[in-house]
């Protein structure tokens, strides 16, 4: 992963780079791939046309048989054209990894333009072989992979890489169990019990708008769960919830939970 590292900061500057470099140019709109917006439509006197790229990657999936990679994405939209020439092509492939970029040409860096919105399209990418196993990363930032995946979507990689971590009585597994659960972003956790096999864990979301420290205006509230896990070969598992005090409670659904590891465990109410 840390050659990955490497090669996404690397690629990362030459987007940058590239994108800088043509900001204050109007292009021309040949070599569009994909489906966005009316291509070469001129917008309000004096509006340059710039290359940027998506605001967001939705997603990656296969196409003609994993000869093609079509990319979800992100871009602006308004009343009027905000985007033409979209383009997705593969910049390299290195060590199992195709590395593809995806730009536009748009007018929504002048806020006169309109192109304050958003909507989803979709760029092709083709390739010169099918993408087999390997990974891609889209514009030095988001990686998929085809391992664990439901065909033909791809999977994406999060904090913890593809590969997920195995399971461990780890703050760096419980960060991988937390993310692997349907809760909100940005939500805490305390274990209460772990072994080689099951993990307990009290999660926490913050509710209310975002604001700072508790107090001064700010409220404290918070939605708590308690999430049982079982380990699996790809990590930990979530298997049920239950906010019960002891072990009657989760033994109704969950009885091979050992004693020991929910005997003491509080009644969970919200914060």
């Amino acid at each position: 992963m840390w050659q990955r590292g490497i090669r996404a900061v690397a690629l990362g500057a030459v987007l940058v780079a590239a994108l800088a470099g043509c900001g204050a140019e109007t292009a021309g709109t040949a070599g569009t791939v994909g489906t966005a917006g009316t291509a070469g439509t001129a917008t309000a006197a004096g509006t340059a046309w710039t290359r940027a790229a998506p605001m967001r990657i939705d997603g990656v999936s296969t196409a003609d048989g994993g000869r093609s990679l079509v990319v979800d994405a992100d871009v602006p939209d308004g009343a009027g054209p905000c985007v033409r020439d979209l383009s997705g092509r593969v910049d390299t492939v290195e060590n199992g990894t195709v590395y593809v970029a995806v730009t536009f040409e748009s007018p929504s860096q002048d806020r006169d333009s309109g192109c304050t919105g958003t909507r989803r399209v979709q760029a092709k990418v083709t390739m010169d072989e099918p993408l087999g196993s390997r990974t891609v990363m889209v514009n030095s930032r988001d990686v998929y992979t085809p391992d664990g995946a439901t065909p033909p979507a791809l999977r994406p990689c999060g904090e913890n890489g593809c590969d997920p971590t195995p399971p461990r009585c780890t703050s760096s597994s419980y960060r991988q169990a937390v993310d692997d659960t349907d809760i909100p972003a940005h939500t805490s956790w305390d274990e209460r019990g772990c072994d080689d096999t099951w993990l307990v864990l009290d999660l926490s979301t913050r509710m209310g708008p975002a604001c700072g420290d508790p107090g001064d205006g700010c409220p404290s509230s918070a939605i708590s769960q308690r999430w049982f896990y079982r380990a699996e070969p790809a990590g930990w598992r979530p298997v049920t919830m239950n906010r019960d005090a002891g072990c009657a409670g989760v033994h109704r659904t969950l009885p091979e939970l050992p004693d020991r590891l929910c005997a003491s465990l509080p009644r969970l109410d919200r914060d």
